[in-house]
């Protein structure tokens, strides 16, 4: 398999619909050795469940394509600034990640490997194709093993940062399309919004981030409802800034 940081669904084109999904694979390198039970790579820890998927099924609409993530977010977590320190993540949701402490000259080998040409890869296709909108598309566990107090009600979180467009239209349709929204929730788009910030609100293209609920978007009816409802979403608010233009 080709050792590549992203995968390209669709053809990318000027004025249509991206999806960005940075964790939309739990692919593991050959030559890395994470050191945990290889049965948590199916497990939220080391992907966004649900995305691949959910994307295959709106890119059924050729207005769209996508951009995703080719390795897990374990090996480098797509969706954080390379000086971040979970980047590479030493543990997740109380996993220990011990084949992730690594020398200094280890992790910028992992970064010039996965971070960078993800980036600048994406960062080239926008320039050449910019779309309408982008689709930022993650998912999220109902409950974390860390905090099982803390329920995650909501079915779906829409998430922002500075430009609050977009997302202020894609909230009410969701609503009456029947989902439980939660508005920056079940986290802020202020605190981790590293890919849309630099890709999106860096050069003003207007975008969604959208988290879907796992046990909804693990089987194939809770996909085929997000992937409907998301499409039709993109196609409203993408109407709606153009008639506030």
């Amino acid at each position: 398999m080709i050792d590549t940081p992203f995968e390209i669904l669709g053809t990318p084109r000027q004025g249509g619909f991206l999806i960005i999904g940075d964790h939309a694979s739990n692919r593991i390198p050959d030559d890395t050795d994470l050191g945990i039970d290889l049965a948590l790579l199916r497990d939220h820890i080391a992907w966004d469940i649900g995305v691949a998927e959910v994307t295959r099924l709106i890119i059924q609409d050729t207005g769209f394509a996508a951009y995703l993530g080719g390795y897990s977010r374990l090996v480098v977590d797509l969706n954080r600034d390379i000086d971040d320190a979970a980047v590479i993540p030493l543990q997740s949701d109380g996993v220990t990640v011990p084949g992730n402490n690594l020398a200094p000259l280890e992790i910028e080998a992992r970064h010039e490997r996965f971070h960078k040409p993800y980036h600048d890869h994406l960062a080239a296709l926008l320039f050449e194709h910019r779309p309408a909108l982008i689709l930022s598309l993650h998912s999220f566990t109902p409950v974390l093993e860390s905090k099982p107090q803390e329920a995650r009600p909501w079915e779906v979180g829409v998430l922002y940062n500075e430009q609050e467009a977009a997302s202020k239209l894609a909230i009410p349709f969701l609503e009456n399309a029947g989902y439980c929204v939660g508005d920056q929730l079940p986290y802020s788009g202020k605190l981790l919004n590293a890919t849309m910030n630099r890709h999106a609100e860096a050069h003003n293209i207007p975008y969604v981030g959208i988290e879907m609920r796992q046990d909804l978007s693990s089987n194939p009816n809770g996909q085929a409802r997000y992937a409907r409802t998301l499409a039709e979403m993109c196609h409203f608010v993408s109407e709606q800034l153009g008639l506030l233009l």
